[in-house]
């Protein structure tokens, strides 16, 4: 009776013999018409649908750089999905202070976004003009000037709590850098 061979096919990596193949594995290719390279990264055809476009990252970056996510929903629809996408994504802002991003590059929260549109700032706004602008929104609507005004003490409240909301962040990066 012959001797059992003991298998080459167990543990981590699987060992197999030279003699044995594997089958290739048919690679998408990138939806750029005339672009060879490999097709790894999924983009959207159109918001809020299933289907997608499989791009090489250098094409990706190129579709991606005006997507607008939220395109075709209104106010309320866009609170929605952006509460539900912070929601999905909380698990990742544990590894955040890895970026090496600087402002306006996404590097903002949306509190902070919030904040710079109700100081009508634009996202890479450094913090003398954060200052800047909240100084003279406050002298706008400083319950003093319009004593009595209802909406204009309540967008003196808005300017002062966004502007809290961004002198907070400018202190967390300067504690952190």
């Amino acid at each position: 009776m012959p001797k059992a061979r003991r298998s080459d096919d167990w543990g981590f990596p699987r060992w197999r013999s030279y003699e044995s193949s594997r089958e290739t594995v048919a690679q998408r290719e990138c939806d750029r018409h005339g672009c060879g390279d490999p097709g790894l990264c999924p983009a959207p055809k159109s918001p809020n649908n299933p289907d997608k476009w499989y791009f090489c990252q250098k094409h990706a970056a190129e579709y991606n750089k005006g997507w607008d996510y939220f395109e075709g929903l209104d106010k309320e629809e866009k609170a929605q999905r952006a509460k539900s996408e912070r929601q999905e994504s909380a698990g990742y802002a544990e590894a955040s202070h890895y970026g090496w991003t600087g402002s306006g590059d996404g590097s903002r929260s949306a509190d902070e976004m919030m904040a710079l549109e109700v100081l009508e700032l634009e996202a890479d706004a450094d913090y003398p003009a954060i200052k800047k602008a909240y100084r003279a929104k406050a002298k706008e609507v400083h319950p003093d000037v319009k004593p009595g005004d209802e909406e204009a003490a309540k967008q003196f409240q808005a300017i002062q709590v966004s502007y809290e909301v961004l002198r907070a962040a400018e202190e967390r990066r300067s504690w952190k850098g």
